[in-house]
């Protein structure tokens, strides 16, 4: 038993109970109310009642959901309460608790499966393995931040939840970490590290690719083998370097195309690669940032590779030989 009374500035009451009628059809109409409830922390205590913590939040979020009702066909009313008999204060804090825990308990878990099923420290980290920890540690900090806002009554899952977060949190940053050492040591490493390797790229090769495969096999590993992938979601094989692609070792960085930052980190004092990295750059960007003379002209006769070598091969063979003369143009110059 409960006493209830209109609600009003004056009116005493713990509790804000809302009744609702719900017409049967549509049949979603009901799950989505149902859902908006759940959001706010809201808990059923008998069919079609639910209680909440009475404050000017919980009131005004009530009183929403109740034009949605009315609005959608049903009646809904909204009083304040206080328990005189039969449930009191206790069972129902005990209630909301029980609803909490069981939030976080979901978040618990997910948070656990995904630091298990990080890659261990003992493999190679790509950047998709630290894009899934990012996403899944970004949804569960909301998640958690918006069951703690309905953490009425401080529920015990609470302590457990953070606590696997953190772990989470944690691997993310070891992991991105040992992405970042690796990826470093690569770049400081001689190059004779990089010897004997396929590099990968994606199908189609155009400038920038076919001008990064003329430098590797130039000036890196005369013997280097190449191999020509879908793209995205590519995942490399032992022995195997991307460049050019998504989440390739050797790849974009921020205003700089491929061939910019092989040149950058492996042959930043050869002045002819640096002059050749800027018509590059234009091509590949098409930003006229540098605005070389010899742009367009290279250009054209990219194009003309293109239409005629129908085959990534073709292209790489005809595109070393057109480098390797621009190299030579931008040396003597």
């Amino acid at each position: 038993m409960w006493r209830i009374s209109p609600v009003n500035e004056s009116t005493d009451g713990k509790w804000l109970i809302l009744f609702h009628q719900i017409p049967v059809k549509p049949a979603y109409f009901r799950v989505k109310i149902w859902r908006r409830l759940q959001s706010l922390g809201a808990v059923a205590i008998k069919n079609s009642v639910y209680i909440i913590v009475r404050n000017e939040e919980t009131f005004e979020d009530l009183q929403w959901i109740l034009r949605e009702i009315v609005h959608g066909g049903g009646e809904a009313s909204i009083c304040t309460a206080n328990f005189v008999a039969g449930l009191a204060d206790e069972q129902i804090e005990a209630m909301f608790q029980a609803a909490r825990d069981a939030d976080y308990a979901q978040i618990a878990e997910e948070a656990k499966t995904t630091v298990e099923s990080a890659p261990s420290r003992s493999v190679a980290i790509t950047n998709e393995d630290i894009a899934v920890l990012e996403a899944n540690l970004t949804r569960l900090k909301k998640r958690f931040s918006s069951v703690s806002a309905i953490d009425f009554f401080g529920a015990p899952g609470r302590q457990a939840a953070e606590t696997l977060l953190e772990a989470l949190e944690g691997r993310l940053k070891e992991t991105q970490k040992k992405s970042e050492n690796a990826h470093s040591k690569l770049k400081r490493s001689d190059l004779s590290d990089l010897k004997g390797r396929t590099w990968v790229t994606r199908k189609g090769v155009f400038v920038d690719r076919i001008a990064c495969a003329w430098l590797i096999r130039r000036f890196i590993d005369v013997h280097a083998k190449f191999k020509f992938a879908a793209g995205k979601g590519y995942r490399p094989r032992s022995g195997e370097l991307r460049f050019d692609m998504f989440e390739g070792e050797f790849t974009h960085e921020g205003d700089f195309c491929s061939f910019e930052v092989l040149v950058k980190d492996f042959f930043p004092a050869d002045q002819a690669l640096k002059e050749m990295a800027k018509v590059i750059h234009d091509l590949d960007f098409k930003d006229s940032k540098f605005n070389r003379a010899e742009t367009d002209g290279i250009g054209a006769i990219m194009e003309g590779l293109a239409s005629t070598c129908k085959t990534d091969e073709a292209r790489l063979e005809r595109g070393a030989a057109l480098f390797e003369d621009v190299y030579e143009y931008f040396r003597r110059k």
